[in-house]
Protein backbone atom coordinates (compact mmCIF):
# COMPACT_ATOMS: atom_id res chain seq x y z
CA UNK A 1 0.00 0.00 0.00
CA UNK A 2 1.36 3.56 -1.31
CA UNK A 3 1.72 5.92 1.18
CA UNK A 4 -0.84 8.47 -0.17
CA UNK A 5 -3.25 5.15 0.31
CA UNK A 6 -2.62 5.51 3.47
CA UNK A 7 -3.16 8.95 4.06
CA UNK A 8 -6.49 8.84 2.15
CA UNK A 9 -7.50 6.16 4.42
CA UNK A 10 -6.45 7.66 7.40
CA UNK A 11 -8.38 10.92 6.53
CA UNK A 12 -11.11 8.87 5.72
CA UNK A 13 -11.26 7.45 9.39
CA UNK A 14 -10.67 10.17 11.12
CA UNK A 15 -13.10 12.51 9.47
CA UNK A 16 -15.54 9.11 9.87
CA UNK A 17 -14.66 9.44 13.84
CA UNK A 18 -14.68 12.99 13.92
CA UNK A 19 -18.60 13.34 12.48
CA UNK A 20 -20.25 10.79 15.33
CA UNK A 21 -17.75 12.99 18.12
CA UNK A 22 -18.79 16.15 17.35
CA UNK A 23 -22.63 14.99 16.90
CA UNK A 24 -22.36 13.99 20.62
CA UNK A 25 -20.51 16.72 22.00
CA UNK A 26 -22.81 18.87 20.08
CA UNK A 27 -25.77 17.27 21.48
CA UNK A 28 -25.11 17.06 25.25
CA UNK A 29 -24.14 20.73 25.04
CA UNK A 30 -27.45 21.86 23.67
CA UNK A 31 -29.62 19.19 25.66
CA UNK A 32 -27.39 20.34 29.17
CA UNK A 33 -28.47 24.31 28.48
CA UNK A 34 -31.98 23.08 27.56
CA UNK A 35 -32.32 21.34 31.22
CA UNK A 36 -30.44 24.63 32.58
CA UNK A 37 -32.98 26.76 31.44
CA UNK A 38 -35.32 24.77 33.01
CA UNK A 39 -33.97 25.19 36.65
CA UNK A 40 -32.47 21.50 36.74
CA UNK A 41 -29.00 20.21 36.70
CA UNK A 42 -28.09 18.00 33.45
CA UNK A 43 -25.16 16.17 34.97
CA UNK A 44 -27.63 14.37 37.84
CA UNK A 45 -30.12 13.70 34.69
CA UNK A 46 -27.60 11.92 32.65
CA UNK A 47 -27.03 10.12 36.24
CA UNK A 48 -30.11 9.34 36.66
CA UNK A 49 -30.79 7.73 33.27
CA UNK A 50 -27.09 6.20 33.15
CA UNK A 51 -28.07 4.16 36.32
CA UNK A 52 -31.67 3.25 35.36
CA UNK A 53 -31.07 2.33 32.04
CA UNK A 54 -28.09 -0.26 33.04
CA UNK A 55 -30.36 -2.09 34.89
CA UNK A 56 -31.18 -5.89 33.77
CA UNK A 57 -35.26 -5.41 32.96
CA UNK A 58 -33.87 -1.87 31.43
CA UNK A 59 -31.64 -3.30 29.21
CA UNK A 60 -34.49 -5.80 27.61
CA UNK A 61 -36.96 -3.70 27.35
CA UNK A 62 -34.41 -1.49 25.38
CA UNK A 63 -33.63 -4.16 23.04
CA UNK A 64 -37.27 -5.29 22.56
CA UNK A 65 -38.53 -2.07 21.49
CA UNK A 66 -35.72 -0.96 18.98
CA UNK A 67 -36.34 -4.45 17.50
CA UNK A 68 -39.71 -2.44 15.39
CA UNK A 69 -37.67 0.95 15.16
CA UNK A 70 -34.63 -0.59 13.67
CA UNK A 71 -36.94 -2.17 11.27
CA UNK A 72 -38.63 1.22 10.65
CA UNK A 73 -35.47 2.19 9.98
CA UNK A 74 -34.38 0.12 7.43
CA UNK A 75 -37.22 0.37 5.61
CA UNK A 76 -37.17 4.04 5.53
CA UNK A 77 -33.47 3.66 4.33
CA UNK A 78 -34.20 1.45 1.52
CA UNK A 79 -36.36 4.77 -0.06
CA UNK A 80 -33.25 7.15 1.03
CA UNK A 81 -30.73 5.52 -0.62
CA UNK A 82 -32.78 5.59 -4.07
CA UNK A 83 -33.50 9.41 -2.72
CA UNK A 84 -36.83 8.59 -2.43
CA UNK A 85 -38.80 9.14 0.84
CA UNK A 86 -40.88 7.16 1.77
CA UNK A 87 -42.91 8.55 4.80
CA UNK A 88 -45.93 6.09 4.14
CA UNK A 89 -43.88 3.62 6.38
CA UNK A 90 -46.37 3.69 9.43
CA UNK A 91 -49.24 3.26 7.31
CA UNK A 92 -47.55 0.00 5.15
CA UNK A 93 -46.95 -1.63 8.49
CA UNK A 94 -49.81 -1.20 10.25
CA UNK A 95 -52.03 -1.98 7.02
CA UNK A 96 -49.90 -5.35 6.93
CA UNK A 97 -50.00 -6.33 10.33
CA UNK A 98 -53.73 -5.91 10.03
CA UNK A 99 -54.35 -8.56 7.40
CA UNK A 100 -51.43 -10.69 8.31
CA UNK A 101 -53.14 -11.09 12.03
CA UNK A 102 -56.67 -11.60 9.78
CA UNK A 103 -54.84 -14.40 8.02
CA UNK A 104 -52.92 -15.81 10.71
CA UNK A 105 -56.34 -16.08 12.73
CA UNK A 106 -58.55 -17.36 9.75
CA UNK A 107 -56.91 -20.51 8.26
CA UNK A 108 -56.15 -23.93 10.26
CA UNK A 109 -51.66 -24.53 9.93
CA UNK A 110 -49.72 -25.47 12.50
CA UNK A 111 -47.57 -23.19 13.79
CA UNK A 112 -44.32 -24.15 11.42
CA UNK A 113 -46.53 -22.98 8.73
CA UNK A 114 -48.60 -20.03 10.56
CA UNK A 115 -45.67 -17.96 11.34
CA UNK A 116 -43.83 -17.81 7.99
CA UNK A 117 -47.61 -17.12 6.16
CA UNK A 118 -48.50 -14.41 8.76
CA UNK A 119 -44.68 -12.74 7.62
CA UNK A 120 -45.05 -13.32 4.14
CA UNK A 121 -48.93 -11.59 4.38
CA UNK A 122 -47.50 -8.94 6.14
CA UNK A 123 -44.91 -8.51 3.63
CA UNK A 124 -46.50 -8.75 0.66
CA UNK A 125 -49.75 -6.31 1.99
CA UNK A 126 -47.06 -3.55 3.00
CA UNK A 127 -44.74 -3.68 -0.66
CA UNK A 128 -48.49 -3.27 -2.67
CA UNK A 129 -49.43 -0.50 -0.13
CA UNK A 130 -46.13 1.43 -0.96
CA UNK A 131 -46.08 0.01 -4.65
CA UNK A 132 -49.47 2.43 -4.91
CA UNK A 133 -46.67 5.50 -4.49
CA UNK A 134 -44.43 3.86 -6.73
CA UNK A 135 -46.80 3.33 -9.49
CA UNK A 136 -48.50 6.90 -9.20
CA UNK A 137 -44.54 8.51 -9.62
CA UNK A 138 -43.62 6.82 -12.67
CA UNK A 139 -46.45 6.77 -14.61
CA UNK A 140 -48.11 10.23 -13.01
CA UNK A 141 -44.94 12.20 -11.76
CA UNK A 142 -47.01 12.61 -8.20
CA UNK A 143 -44.68 13.40 -5.62
CA UNK A 144 -44.05 10.01 -3.39
CA UNK A 145 -44.03 12.42 0.04
CA UNK A 146 -47.78 13.34 -1.20
CA UNK A 147 -49.00 9.83 -1.90
CA UNK A 148 -47.19 7.96 1.33
CA UNK A 149 -49.04 10.89 3.71
CA UNK A 150 -52.58 10.31 1.96
CA UNK A 151 -52.02 6.57 2.04
CA UNK A 152 -51.63 6.24 5.59
CA UNK A 153 -54.56 8.17 5.87
CA UNK A 154 -56.60 5.79 3.61
CA UNK A 155 -54.95 2.72 5.43
CA UNK A 156 -55.93 4.03 9.05
CA UNK A 157 -59.78 4.14 7.11
CA UNK A 158 -59.38 0.80 5.56
CA UNK A 159 -58.13 -0.98 8.74
CA UNK A 160 -60.77 1.50 11.04
CA UNK A 161 -63.65 0.29 8.26
CA UNK A 162 -62.80 -3.64 8.91
CA UNK A 163 -61.70 -3.65 12.75
CA UNK A 164 -65.65 -3.68 13.46
CA UNK A 165 -67.79 -6.32 15.72
CA UNK A 166 -69.56 -8.44 12.74
CA UNK A 167 -66.57 -8.02 9.86
CA UNK A 168 -63.19 -8.85 10.32
CA UNK A 169 -62.85 -7.91 14.17
CA UNK A 170 -64.85 -9.07 17.69
CA UNK A 171 -65.03 -6.90 20.51
CA UNK A 172 -63.25 -7.33 23.93
CA UNK A 173 -64.99 -4.74 26.59
CA UNK A 174 -63.97 -1.26 24.58
CA UNK A 175 -61.88 -2.88 22.71
CA UNK A 176 -62.06 -4.49 18.88
CA UNK A 177 -59.52 -7.12 17.41
CA UNK A 178 -58.69 -9.79 15.31
CA UNK A 179 -58.89 -13.20 16.07
CA UNK A 180 -56.01 -14.47 18.03
CA UNK A 181 -53.33 -16.15 17.43
CA UNK A 182 -53.50 -19.77 18.69
CA UNK A 183 -50.14 -20.20 21.04
CA UNK A 184 -48.05 -22.39 18.20
CA UNK A 185 -48.25 -19.43 16.39
CA UNK A 186 -46.03 -17.61 18.63
CA UNK A 187 -42.60 -16.60 18.06
CA UNK A 188 -39.74 -17.85 20.56
CA UNK A 189 -38.31 -15.81 22.99
CA UNK A 190 -35.14 -15.93 24.67
CA UNK A 191 -35.07 -16.80 28.46
CA UNK A 192 -33.28 -14.09 29.54
CA UNK A 193 -34.08 -12.55 33.14
CA UNK A 194 -36.29 -10.84 34.65
CA UNK A 195 -38.17 -10.39 30.80
CA UNK A 196 -37.23 -12.38 27.82
CA UNK A 197 -36.46 -11.15 24.86
CA UNK A 198 -37.98 -11.54 22.07
CA UNK A 199 -36.95 -13.86 19.25
CA UNK A 200 -37.55 -11.24 15.94
CA UNK A 201 -34.46 -9.48 17.17
CA UNK A 202 -32.46 -12.35 15.46
CA UNK A 203 -35.01 -11.49 11.74
CA UNK A 204 -34.12 -8.01 12.33
CA UNK A 205 -30.09 -8.72 12.04
CA UNK A 206 -30.99 -11.18 8.95
CA UNK A 207 -32.70 -8.18 7.76
CA UNK A 208 -30.02 -5.92 8.41
CA UNK A 209 -27.33 -8.48 6.91
CA UNK A 210 -29.70 -8.72 3.55
CA UNK A 211 -29.91 -4.87 3.11
CA UNK A 212 -26.08 -4.61 3.71
CA UNK A 213 -25.18 -7.35 0.82
CA UNK A 214 -27.91 -6.23 -1.54
CA UNK A 215 -26.91 -2.40 -1.20
CA UNK A 216 -23.32 -3.03 -1.08
CA UNK A 217 -22.51 -6.08 -3.09
CA UNK A 218 -25.03 -6.73 -6.01
CA UNK A 219 -25.19 -5.20 -9.18
CA UNK A 220 -29.32 -4.36 -8.35
CA UNK A 221 -27.72 -2.83 -5.25
CA UNK A 222 -25.32 -0.67 -7.33
CA UNK A 223 -27.80 0.24 -9.59
CA UNK A 224 -30.14 1.92 -7.12
CA UNK A 225 -27.67 4.28 -5.41
CA UNK A 226 -26.74 5.36 -8.92
CA UNK A 227 -30.15 6.54 -9.39
CA UNK A 228 -30.35 7.81 -6.47
CA UNK A 229 -27.05 9.91 -7.04
CA UNK A 230 -28.11 10.61 -10.47
CA UNK A 231 -31.01 9.70 -12.89
CA UNK A 232 -28.86 10.94 -15.84
CA UNK A 233 -26.06 8.76 -15.19
CA UNK A 234 -28.23 5.82 -14.61
CA UNK A 235 -29.87 6.37 -17.70
CA UNK A 236 -26.56 6.69 -19.80
CA UNK A 237 -25.91 3.38 -17.83
CA UNK A 238 -28.74 1.77 -19.09
CA UNK A 239 -30.72 1.59 -16.04
CA UNK A 240 -34.61 2.12 -16.07
CA UNK A 241 -35.29 4.31 -13.24
CA UNK A 242 -38.88 3.61 -13.44
CA UNK A 243 -38.48 -0.11 -13.09
CA UNK A 244 -35.77 1.16 -9.99
CA UNK A 245 -38.05 3.53 -8.50
CA UNK A 246 -41.11 1.41 -8.57
CA UNK A 247 -38.91 -2.01 -7.59
CA UNK A 248 -37.30 0.07 -4.40
CA UNK A 249 -40.90 1.42 -3.14
CA UNK A 250 -41.78 -2.47 -3.69
CA UNK A 251 -38.82 -3.71 -1.42
CA UNK A 252 -39.67 -0.37 1.34
CA UNK A 253 -42.65 -1.62 1.63
CA UNK A 254 -41.93 -5.33 2.29
CA UNK A 255 -39.62 -4.28 4.76
CA UNK A 256 -41.85 -2.29 6.42
CA UNK A 257 -44.38 -4.96 7.02
CA UNK A 258 -41.91 -6.50 9.16
CA UNK A 259 -42.76 -4.29 11.59
CA UNK A 260 -45.82 -4.52 13.33
CA UNK A 261 -44.54 -8.53 13.27
CA UNK A 262 -42.70 -8.38 16.94
CA UNK A 263 -45.67 -7.09 18.55
CA UNK A 264 -47.82 -9.35 16.47
CA UNK A 265 -46.18 -12.63 17.32
CA UNK A 266 -44.33 -11.71 20.58
CA UNK A 267 -46.95 -9.62 22.46
CA UNK A 268 -50.84 -9.01 21.48
CA UNK A 269 -51.11 -12.05 19.45
CA UNK A 270 -54.00 -9.64 17.49
CA UNK A 271 -54.39 -6.29 15.83
CA UNK A 272 -56.70 -4.45 17.48
CA UNK A 273 -57.46 -0.65 18.12
CA UNK A 274 -54.18 -0.49 20.46
CA UNK A 275 -51.92 -1.71 18.16
CA UNK A 276 -48.71 0.57 18.57
CA UNK A 277 -49.07 3.59 15.86
CA UNK A 278 -46.27 6.22 15.07
CA UNK A 279 -43.37 4.06 14.83
CA UNK A 280 -42.89 4.82 10.76
CA UNK A 281 -42.31 8.45 11.85
CA UNK A 282 -39.63 7.31 14.68
CA UNK A 283 -38.07 5.34 11.59
CA UNK A 284 -37.28 8.11 9.60
CA UNK A 285 -35.26 9.88 12.85
CA UNK A 286 -33.60 6.76 13.32
CA UNK A 287 -32.64 6.38 9.23
CA UNK A 288 -30.97 9.92 9.44
CA UNK A 289 -29.76 9.38 12.80
CA UNK A 290 -27.36 6.39 11.90
CA UNK A 291 -27.24 7.54 8.34
CA UNK A 292 -28.80 4.94 6.39
CA UNK A 293 -25.80 2.21 7.31
CA UNK A 294 -27.31 -0.90 9.50
CA UNK A 295 -25.13 -1.04 12.13
CA UNK A 296 -25.86 3.22 12.77
CA UNK A 297 -29.33 2.59 12.69
CA UNK A 298 -29.18 -0.40 15.13
CA UNK A 299 -26.88 2.18 17.40
CA UNK A 300 -29.72 4.52 16.97
CA UNK A 301 -32.45 2.13 17.65
CA UNK A 302 -31.23 1.13 21.11
CA UNK A 303 -30.13 4.86 21.71
CA UNK A 304 -33.79 5.30 20.74
CA UNK A 305 -35.14 2.67 23.46
CA UNK A 306 -32.62 3.79 25.82
CA UNK A 307 -34.11 7.89 26.00
CA UNK A 308 -37.55 6.44 26.13
CA UNK A 309 -37.09 3.86 29.09
CA UNK A 310 -34.74 6.26 30.90
CA UNK A 311 -37.03 9.17 30.43
CA UNK A 312 -40.00 7.60 32.29
CA UNK A 313 -37.55 7.74 35.31
CA UNK A 314 -36.59 11.63 34.87
CA UNK A 315 -40.16 11.88 35.42
CA UNK A 316 -39.93 10.84 39.25
CA UNK A 317 -36.91 12.83 39.61
CA UNK A 318 -39.25 15.92 38.93
CA UNK A 319 -37.78 16.93 35.20
CA UNK A 320 -39.93 18.31 32.68
CA UNK A 321 -42.10 15.26 30.57
CA UNK A 322 -40.60 16.25 27.48
CA UNK A 323 -37.22 16.40 28.13
CA UNK A 324 -37.02 13.27 25.96
CA UNK A 325 -38.67 14.56 23.54
CA UNK A 326 -35.95 17.48 23.07
CA UNK A 327 -33.63 15.20 23.25
CA UNK A 328 -34.25 12.92 20.60
CA UNK A 329 -35.00 15.89 18.25
CA UNK A 330 -31.38 17.64 19.29
CA UNK A 331 -29.76 14.50 19.06
CA UNK A 332 -30.89 13.89 15.54
CA UNK A 333 -30.07 17.29 14.09
CA UNK A 334 -26.77 17.60 15.83
CA UNK A 335 -26.21 14.28 13.54
CA UNK A 336 -27.52 15.44 10.40
CA UNK A 337 -25.96 19.08 10.74
CA UNK A 338 -22.10 17.07 12.20
CA UNK A 339 -22.06 15.05 9.16
CA UNK A 340 -22.75 17.96 6.97
CA UNK A 341 -20.00 20.18 7.99
CA UNK A 342 -17.35 17.37 8.17
CA UNK A 343 -18.36 16.10 4.88
CA UNK A 344 -18.27 19.50 3.20
CA UNK A 345 -14.61 20.02 4.99
CA UNK A 346 -13.31 16.50 3.87
CA UNK A 347 -14.75 17.26 -0.18
CA UNK A 348 -12.69 20.72 0.40
CA UNK A 349 -9.34 19.40 1.63
CA UNK A 350 -9.73 16.87 -1.10
CA UNK A 351 -10.00 19.63 -3.96
CA UNK A 352 -6.75 21.55 -1.98
CA UNK A 353 -5.12 18.02 -2.31
CA UNK A 354 -5.77 17.23 -5.76
CA UNK A 355 -5.02 21.10 -6.93
CA UNK A 356 -1.33 20.70 -5.20
CA UNK A 357 -0.86 17.45 -7.19
CA UNK A 358 -1.80 18.95 -10.29
CA UNK A 359 0.24 22.48 -9.72
CA UNK A 360 3.33 19.32 -8.86
CA UNK A 361 2.83 17.37 -11.63
CA UNK A 362 3.03 20.85 -14.16
CA UNK A 363 6.54 21.62 -13.03
CA UNK A 364 8.35 24.44 -14.21
CA UNK A 365 8.24 23.63 -17.66
CA UNK A 366 4.32 24.16 -17.78
CA UNK A 367 4.99 27.98 -16.22
CA UNK A 368 6.01 29.02 -19.44
CA UNK A 369 4.60 27.19 -22.45
CA UNK A 370 5.13 29.68 -24.85
CA UNK A 371 8.70 30.32 -24.10
CA UNK A 372 9.15 26.41 -24.77
CA UNK A 373 7.23 26.45 -28.18
CA UNK A 374 8.97 29.90 -29.57
CA UNK A 375 12.99 27.96 -28.96
CA UNK A 376 11.60 24.89 -30.59
CA UNK A 377 10.58 27.27 -33.80
CA UNK A 378 13.53 29.01 -33.79
CA UNK A 379 15.63 25.91 -33.79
Amino acid sequence: MSATTKRIDGTRLALGIAAPVLAVVAALAVTSLIILATGKDPIHAYLVMADYGSKSDSQVWIINKAVPYYLSALAVAVGFRMNLFNIGVDGQYRIGAFFAAVVGGALDLPGGLRIPVVILTAMVVGALWAGIAGVLKTTRGVSEVITTIMLNSIAGAVIGYFLQEGRLAVRDGNLFHTTNLPAAAHFFTFPTQPDPVEGFVVVAALVGVVYWFVLNRTRFGYDLRTVGRSESAALAGGVSVKRMVVTSMLLSGAAAGLVGMPTLLGESFNYGTDFPEGIGFTGIAIALLGRNHPVGMAVGALLWGFLERTGAQLDFEGYEQEIVGVMQGVIVLCVVIAYEIVRRYGLKRQQRRVGAELAAQAGPAGDHPERTDTAEVSA
